[in-house]
């Protein structure tokens, strides 16, 4: 976790403001595979980009979507990777058939 330090100019007061992103795990995508990064939540939303094999994802949070099958079963769960990108849970090594990140807002 990364701690900024800020002051108040007007006042003097200082605080702390904490960043949540250090405590992102990431995980290996399936081996052998290229995956679809998509706009949103399931397979009719278009590709953003595909990543290459052997890339790790963080996951932000996880939302539920298109079923997709996948190296890692069958699976609803999307995992929203970046701002507006998801990848199908089904593709990603998570160790988990459910949910391992917070629901997504």
């Amino acid at each position: 976790m990364s701690v900024d330090h800020v002051e108040d100019v007007e006042t003097g007061t200082e605080s702390t403001a904490t960043t949540a992103a250090a405590d992102v795990r990431t995980y290996a995508v399936a081996p052998g595979v290229r995956l679809n990064v998509r706009n949103g939540p399931g397979t009719g939303y278009g590709i953003v980009r595909v990543l290459p094999e052997g890339t790790r994802v963080p996951i932000f949070c996880q939302t539920p979507g298109t079923w997709v099958s996948g190296p890692y079963g069958t699976s609803n769960i999307w995992d929203n990777i970046d701002n507006g990108e998801y990848v199908s849970d089904a593709y990603v090594q998570t160790g988990s058939d459910g949910y391992v990140a917070s629901r997504c807002a």
